[in-house]
């Protein structure tokens, strides 16, 4: 049995983020005994959460042959996106939970790596151009802005997301609230 976990291009740290947890399962996919778990959402047919391993989304076979959808498409298809960068991040990319819906991020013509929950230090110090792009993706004003980060807490009721360009290395913040 493996003991690495499979790279995810979308999500380069998923043990970090929660994503994935160290707990032995039998996965319902493969089959197989494994030391990890994906513990976050899993959209289809039949009850999967807790019950696939990181092996089966990386390759796509909890997709394939379970149905299973870790992000949502719509996002992604109304960025733009190829139908590759929406297949690989929606199909075989761990996803993450939040408030709503999950909005998967992106920039410079591709979907961005997910780092999970915004630190206090990314948002208190995002740059001028993280805060602009936040507001324009959101609507939202420099008051709101100010308001909104002002008593900021990881995994609070008002959540930020990090997520980082692939290409350019820019932050960017996806936002939700309760």
């Amino acid at each position: 049995m493996s003991t690495s976990l499979p790279l995810f291009r979308y999500h380069p740290d998923p043990l970090a983020t929660g994503a994935i947890e160290p707990r032995r399962i039998d996965c319902v996919c493969c089959g197989q005994t494994r030391d990890f778990v994906y513990v976050q959402p899993v959209y289809g047919t039949s009850d999967l959460d807790e019950k696939l391993c990181p092996w089966c989304i990386a390759d796509g076979s909890a997709a394939g042959k379970l149905g299973a959808v870790f992000v949502d498409t719509a996002p992604l298809a109304t960025a733009g996106m190829s139908p590759e960068v929406i297949d690989e991040v929606t199909l075989r990319t761990p996803g993450y939970s939040c408030w709503q819906q999950e909005e998967w991020l992106t920039h410079c013509n591709d979907a961005c790596e997910f780092h999970g929950d915004a630190t206090e230090d990314d948002v208190e110090d995002a740059s001028d151009a993280t805060i602009a792009d936040w507001r324009q993706r959101y609507g939202k004003t420099e008051k709101q802005w100010a308001v909104l980060t002002r008593d900021y807490e990881p995994a609070g009721d008002n959540a930020f997301y990090k997520f980082v360009c692939r290409h350019c290395s820019a932050v960017l913040l996806g936002w939700d609230c309760a």
